[in-house]
């Protein structure tokens, strides 16, 4: 199979944040608060995808309001947050919308995603993600965490697709 062919029939993206929408650094102010720097571009492209109506998820194990503020405002209403389980939130998530494994990406960046990546269609990570995902991943994006690899498979799929934006 041609390494696109298996982003036509993607319906659903789900992402991890840290390490994926975030560079996988976090900033500690003095008060305590933990900052985490996203890309607008991939912003761009999330906010593309679910206006043009694939299935959009977050599976993170970090708590952060910023970050479900963030995401909310790019539409995306499926936002698990605080999960140290991401297998049990994917199973929950695929129930409520009775979704095909078959049509999933997924990306993630470390240990804790590899069970969910061991079960969706299109396991991805950036280049920089942790080298054992390397081995489960049928696409590695030559870009890292937080510097637009959430773009890099988005827009693979809608221009397969024909639903990126010719602007």
């Amino acid at each position: 199979m041609n390494q696109l062919e298996q982003f036509k029939d993607i319906e659903t993206f789900i992402f991890d944040v840290d390490g994926v929408l975030t560079n996988s650094q976090v900033l500690v102010t003095e008060e305590g608060q933990l900052l985490r720097s996203m890309s607008i571009r991939d912003g761009y492209a999330l906010k593309t995808a679910v206006r043009q109506g694939f299935n959009v998820a977050v599976i993170t194990g970090g708590r952060s309001e910023g970050v479900r503020l963030r995401l909310e405002g790019l539409g995306i209403k499926d936002i698990y947050t605080g999960i140290s389980d991401k297998l049990s939130a994917y199973e929950d998530y695929i129930d409520k919308y009775g979704l095909d494994e078959r049509k999933i990406l997924y990306m993630g960046d470390d240990l804790p995603d590899l069970p969910v990546m061991r079960r969706v269609w299109v396991p991805t990570c950036p280049i920089d993600a942790q080298p054992e995902l390397f081995e489960v991943a049928t696409y590695i994006s030559p870009l890292k965490g937080g510097a637009g690899c959430a773009r890099d498979v988005i827009e693979k799929v809608l221009r397969l697709n024909q639903e990126w934006p010719e602007e």
